[in-house]
């Protein structure tokens, strides 16, 4: 087993497709796409490249640490009684445990995440 990995961001393999929890959907027929690429520690730390189509939704962490680069597309997140954050293509950001807000996909998004539950 190696101790390195390189994370694919245009991964040849079939992903994983989903969409919102319906009770968490705002607006729109977001869908997504996962990649998973690796997992450590017990599946506690999971990493690969997700993708969404335009769309509202309530976003939840809960116990769950996630670290998000963005590889293309547009969206807004609006933290619960905070103001709305514009991130594209090369940003960077984290979602802290208790996170609870709105994402919004405003341009077909994907990521590389690392998310630690």
């Amino acid at each position: 087993m190696s101790l390195l990995k390189t994370i694919d961001p245009n991964p040849s393999f079939a992903p994983q497709e989903s969409g919102p929890l319906p009770e968490r959907l705002i607006s729109g027929e977001t869908a997504y796409k996962t990649w998973a690429q690796d997992a450590a520690c017990g599946e506690t730390i999971k990493t690969g490249v997700w993708e969404a189509t335009p769309g509202e939704t309530r976003s939840i962490k809960g116990e769950t640490f996630e670290f998000c680069h963005i590889l293309s597309g547009v969206i807004e997140l609006t933290p619960e009684g905070g103001e709305p954050v514009v991130y594209k293509a090369g940003d960077s950001f984290v979602m802290k445990p208790g996170y609870v807000g709105v994402w919004k996909t405003i341009e077909t998004v994907r990521k590389i995440y690392v998310t630690v539950s």
